[in-house]
């Protein structure tokens, strides 16, 4: 079971290789049909003879046979796997062929040189000739018989006729004649052969028309483009298309140059090499895909490095390098990077790599950060973990800064190129802020103890590189908006400075803007509900519902839950409501001592009488007094005269009668719900109740 299994994944992958190796030939095609430009070359001809060469008169037939390669290239591309397959099975076989009549032509010639006619077993040059071709005709024969699947091995033995001519004493002339014959016999075999299935493509088009008009009807044309995405595999074809050219071009680089390269000419020619290899549309694509691939192969390698194999459990859909590829052709279509020559070429193509590398870099940040912080103020202790995340960090603090500075080398500095350069300072000041809070965690986690304050510092840490961040953005649009006033003025430069200040500077302000008054709103929350005495944590004897830590010193809700002021302030950045019962703590949070209040007990004009039987049934919160606690101190008075209330609550569907109690003795301490009975609210009492 397990050996069928494993040959059905090897018969799969090798499919797959042979889908993708198969096309590679019509996309080179493709790219030395773009490079040939037919009008130049007749020019150059007709320049050199003087129209009296005679390939100038097929000027037009030559075009022609340009547009039919084209189209040619395209039916291989498209073509299915299985007829591929077979198209490239029969093209072997007539290079084997080819193969076969060149070992004819060269035993003959080498009879001829050698001018001996009598037995072979007499000669021993001759024998070995006759041995070795001989050999290489019976190889040739047996694998056109294996390839087109026929025991007619006949069929491919007409180029044997000279050697067995030879092998009886034939005339050497004549077997020159008998070769000939061997070869027009072959030639009419191959041409039999293609006008039997020359209306093949015919049927082969109509039947894929057909069934692309099916799906069209059916599915829609984004279904079918989809559909051929997947089953041509594109970006994998077009990444091994632009691998083959590059290597073809270092091998041709190396082939032609006797002394190896210094270091500094390995980077040029590093540039170069791909310069020349992104001079079509089709090169460009191809080195797009591969791009997109090695970004792939980096934040993956990152994920691992961080995590492991737990790193492939998740996975994130948007680190698969198609932003790096996106961008790199969308700078090379703007810039016009194949109209270009190879040396200008090769020039741009290096600041749009370092603006692909410095985004492959913003990924692996993005990859890295809240893995390093999780880290952090979590208590795993591993510090091989650690080391992992603080070196990738250290990697990313300091790699982008020596780009920008390698880069400043080598170019003049204009606004471009500080637009380029900001997004690898920005990197390095990520990095920066990550690793500080990561230190306060880990800081945190050393002192065996929360640090009071720690929210407020890396709030003021987080703030702080944002700030940087922001007079970054803010540099380069008035670097931008100098430069564009006192110097030239293209539209192009004016709309990226448009953007850069609507996403870089406003956007980013508004944001930072809105988080201060965020977190001013929550400390004036905070400062406004009353703190919790000793004896009111002593009855309460609970934990804080949002840490899960015991409490040493709390806030009082409106709705007499206990919290840490800290706790509660970082529920308040996120929602204005109650951790426990969501009640809204915004409209609760009202002073209650000012000249024009209403009297404790009468409800507002504008508030429905039945939210103010509600409100007028939960205790108030109110600070304990020096008579307060005696009060609390001396044993309940019961008043048994006193009647039984009934508050009804939600039209009469739900009633509570309140027991006998002391009334001097009700405070805040008691919290609703207390169903112990013993004057203390625990945080399952509350879950309980509500």
């Amino acid at each position: 079971m397990f050996g069928a299994l494993l040959a059905m994944a090897m018969k799969a992958r090798v499919e797959a290789v042979l889908n993708v190796g198969l096309r590679i030939p019509s996309i080179m095609l493709l790219e030395v049909l773009y490079r040939w430009d037919v009008s130049s070359f007749f020019q150059k001809i007709q320049r050199s003879s003087l129209n009296n060469n005679p390939l100038f008169q097929y000027k037009y037939i030559a075009l022609y046979l340009h547009y039919v390669g084209y189209i040619l290239s395209l039916v291989l591309l498209t073509l299915p796997r299985q007829h591929l397959v077979q198209l490239y099975l029969y093209v072997l076989t007539a290079l084997l062929l080819f193969a076969g009549h060149q070992l004819s032509r060269d035993y003959v010639r080498g009879e001829l040189d050698s001018g001996y006619e009598g037995p072979l077993y007499l000669e021993p040059l001759s024998m070995n000739r006759f041995t070795t071709a001989l050999i290489g005709q019976v190889v040739v024969c047996t694998l056109c018989s294996c390839v087109m699947q026929t025991k007619q091995i006949w069929l491919f033995s007409a180029h044997l006729l000279p050697l067995v001519a030879r092998l009886c004493l034939v005339p050497l002339e004549t077997i020159v004649f008998i070769n000939r014959f061997a070869m027009i016999f072959t030639g009419l075999e191959v041409l039999y052969f293609i006008a039997s299935n020359l209306l093949v493509p015919y049927n082969l088009a109509k039947t894929a028309y057909r069934e692309l008009v099916q799906v069209v009807e059916v599915y829609g044309l984004l279904a079918l483009g989809m559909s051929l995405w997947n089953q041509l595999v594109l970006p994998v074809l077009f990444m091994c298309f632009w691998l083959v050219l590059f290597a073809l071009q270092i091998y041709t680089y190396f082939s032609t140059r006797d002394q190896p390269p210094s270091r500094e000419r390995l980077l040029f020619l590093f540039l170069t090499s791909i310069a020349e290899c992104c001079s079509t549309p089709y090169s460009l694509l191809g080195l797009v895909f591969t791009v997109s691939f090695v970004a792939l192969g980096v934040l993956t390698l990152c994920k691992f490095y961080l995590q492991g194999y737990r790193a492939f459990m998740n996975d994130n859909a948007m680190h698969r390098g198609m932003t790096e590829g996106i961008t790199l052709l969308i700078l090379a279509v703007q810039t016009g990077l194949i109209e270009l020559q190879v040396i200008h070429r090769a020039f741009l193509l290096s600041i749009i790599l370092f603006v692909v590398v410095a985004s492959i870099l913003q990924s692996m940040l993005e990859i890295a950060d809240p893995i390093v912080l999780a880290l952090g103020a979590s208590r795993d202790k591993s510090l091989w973990k650690h080391f992992r995340a603080v070196s990738l960090c250290l990697f990313l603090l300091v790699f982008p800064a020596y780009m920008a500075y390698m880069i400043c080398q080598f170019f003049r500095m204009d606004f471009w190129l500080l637009i380029i350069i900001s997004s690898s300072i920005l990197t390095s000041l990520q990095v920066l802020g990550t690793l500080l809070i990561y230190i306060l965690f880990m800081v945190e986690e050393f002192r065996k103890a929360p640090v009071e304050n720690m929210d407020e510092v890396i709030y003021c840490v987080n703030g702080t590189y944002r700030l940087l961040e922001f007079l970054v953005a803010v540099c380069v649009v008035a670097y931008g908006v100098s430069e564009t006033l006192f110097g030239e003025w293209t539209v192009m430069g004016s709309t990226i400075i448009l953007v850069h200040s609507y996403y870089n500077v406003w956007l980013r302000a508004q944001l930072g803007w809105q988080s201060f008054l965020l977190r001013r709103d929550a400390v004036h929350k905070i400062q406004s509900m009353p703190t919790a005495s000793a004896l009111q944590l002593q009855q309460h004897n609970d934990i804080c519902s949002i840490c899960f830590q015991d409490m040493k010193s709390a806030v009082i809700t409106p709705c007499s839950h206990f919290f840490h002021a800290t706790c509660l302030k970082k529920w308040l950045y996120v929602q204005e409501t109650c951790p426990l019962c969501h009640g809204q703590l915004k409209s609760q949070l009202q002073p209650t001592s000012s000249p024009g209040a209403t009297p404790q007990g009468t409800p507002p004009a504008n508030q429905n009488p039945a939210e103010a039987e509600q409100e007028q049934g939960e205790p108030q919160v109110e600070l304990d007094t020096e008579e307060d606690t005696e009060a609390k101190n001396t044993p309940p008075v019961k008043t048994s005269a006193e009647p039984e209330l009934e508050t009804d609550l939600l039209s009469g569907s739900l009633k509570i009668q309140p027991k006998e109690c002391d009334v001097t003795a009700e405070s805040s301490a008691d919290p609703p719900g207390d169903l112990d009975g013993d004057g203390s609210c625990s945080t399952s009492d509350v879950h309980s109740s509500s």
